[in-house]
């Protein structure tokens, strides 16, 4: 009976291994565990289960996510990541909150890195700029703050 068990770990076994490796959203370790599960109400029922013990926290996701992404994204591009894992709706606009302070440092920084903080002299440079963080993330009116005052902070 053992020997069965350590083949096919429970679901709670199963969602211990995932949130050892990493956070993971409630919404994650549902679609991961109910590969798993015969009955989708068993999910819920270990779900619950973690989140009472405080092993899963929509908060840490949140941080981690935040933190990880911070040094390289705008706040759109996290704020997308966020609601790919089904972080709440609340959860990201307190996220975004914070995020939106710090948004034209981080912008500089990810433009800094990536041009060495060289200015556009042509607009087809400027054009790539601009681009580049935008598909980073970043909102337009920031992205032209930077490129506007880049030596300033």
């Amino acid at each position: 009976m053992g020997d069965s068990k350590a083949r096919n770990p429970s679901l709670l076994e199963r969602a211990l291994k995932l949130l050892a490796r990493r956070e993971h959203s409630r919404a994650e370790l549902a679609r991961k565990l109910s590969a798993h599960a015969g009955d989708p109400a068993e999910v819920e029922k270990v779900l619950d289960d973690c989140e009472r013990r405080g092993w899963l926290s929509e908060r840490r996701v949140v941080e981690q996510l935040v933190h990880a992404r911070r040094t390289r994204f705008g706040a759109r591009r996290i704020e997308h990541d966020l609601r790919q894992k089904g972080i709440s709706g609340e959860a990201v606009t307190a996220a975004l909150a914070d995020l939106k302070g710090g948004e034209l440092k981080a912008a500089r920084e990810v433009w800094r890195r990536k041009f060495g903080g060289k200015l556009p002299h042509r607009p087809a440079d400027r054009a790539r700029q601009v681009r580049f963080l935008q598909g980073r993330g970043f909102e337009l009116e920031v992205v032209l703050k930077v490129l506007k005052g880049a030596n300033e902070d």
